[in-house]
C-alpha cells in the first residue's frame, strides 16, 4: 500500500503535480512519525518500499542545485550592517575570517586559541605581524590555512578578530562564544554551527531586504546589490551561505 502510494506521488495519475524525490522523502518520514506515535513502525528498508524508491530516485531524481559563491562585495556589504558593541565585533570576525580562509561553520565554531584548549577543539590560531595562521582538524585531516591581513581595517579578516579577542578578552578556549543578552560580555559557552549560520543571515536579509531601496547607506548601495524581489542577485545573496558541516 506505501508502495502504490509513493509512486502516486512521483507518477500521479490525475492533474495533481508530480512530487520531487525530496519531498517523497520528506511525505515517508511524516509517515514513519505518525507510525511510531500509534505504536507502529513503518519499515522503509521494505522491499516493497525500497524498491520502488529507488526506481523513483533513478528516473526522477535531479542533481543539487549549485550556489554561486559570495563575492567580496556582499561580504562588505554585510559587514557595513553589523553595530559595533561585543556582539557585532564577533559576528564581524565570523564572516570576515570564514570567508578569507574558506572554513566551513563547523571550522569557525571549533576554533580554539591554544593547542588542547579544550576536549572538542577543532584547531587552534596563531597571529602574527603579517596575518593569522588556523591549524584546523577538517574531515580529511589536520589542515593549515593562512589568512593574510588586509588594506583596510575595516575589511580586514585579522584585525577584527583581534578586535573582538581584546574586546570580549578571551586569552583561552574557544574563539567565538556566547555573549550575554545585552550585549555587553562574553560567555563561556561555545558557538553552535547553526548558531553561526544564524548569524550569518541576518546580514544578508538586512543588505536585500528592503523591495525599493528607501534608505541607502554605507555598502548597501554603493556596491550595487539590487533591492528588487526576485532578481537573480538578491536570490543567490538570498540562499549562499558558508559551507555546512
Amino acid at each position: 500500500m506505501i508502495g502504490l502510494y509513493v509512486a502516486d506521488l512521483a507518477a500521479p495519475t490525475g492533474k495533481t503535480p508530480a512530487l520531487s524525490v525530496s519531498t517523497i522523502e520528506r511525505r515517508l518520514s511524516g509517515l514513519s512519525w505518525n507510525y511510531r506515535q500509534r505504536g507502529f513502525t513503518l519499515d522503509r528498508k521494505d522491499r516493497h518500499i525500497a524498491t520502488v524508491l529507488a526506481g523513483i530516485k533513478r528516473k526522477h531524481a535531479r542533481p543539487p542545485v549549485q550556489k554561486e559563491a559570495i563575492l567580496p562585495e556582499d561580504i562588505q556589504a554585510m559587514v557595513a550592517t553589523l553595530p559595533y558593541d561585543l556582539r557585532g565585533l564577533r559576528d564581524r570576525a565570523i564572516l570576515l575570517l570564514g570567508y578569507a580562509g574558506g572554513l566551513r561553520r563547523s571550522e569557525v565554531v571549533n576554533l580554539d586559541i591554544h593547542k588542547d584548549d579544550t576536549p572538542d577543539s577543532g584547531g587552534w590560531l596563531e597571529i602574527f605581524d603579517k596575518g593569522a595562521l588556523l591549524t584546523l582538524n577538517a574531515k580529511t585531516g589536520w589542515r593549515e590555512v593562512e589568512v593574510g591581513r588586509g588594506s583596510s581595517d575595516q575589511t580586514c579578516p585579522v584585525h577584527a578578530l583581534e578586535q573582538w579577542l581584546h574586546f570580549a578578552k578571551i586569552g583561552f578556549g574557544p574563539v567565538f562564544v556566547r555573549t550575554s543578552r545585552d550585549g555587553k560580555s562574553a560567555l563561556e559557552a561555545r558557538l553552535s554551527d547553526k548558531h553561526v549560520a544564524r548569524l550569518i543571515k541576518q546580514p544578508f536579509l538586512r543588505v536585500v531586504s528592503d523591495p525599493i531601496c528607501r534608505k541607502p547607506n554605507g555598502w548597501q548601495c554603493s556596491q550595487g546589490i539590487p533591492c528588487v524581489p526576485g532578481s537573480p542577485r538578491r536570490q543567490r545573496l538570498m540562499s549562499a551561505m558558508f559551507k555546512s558541516t
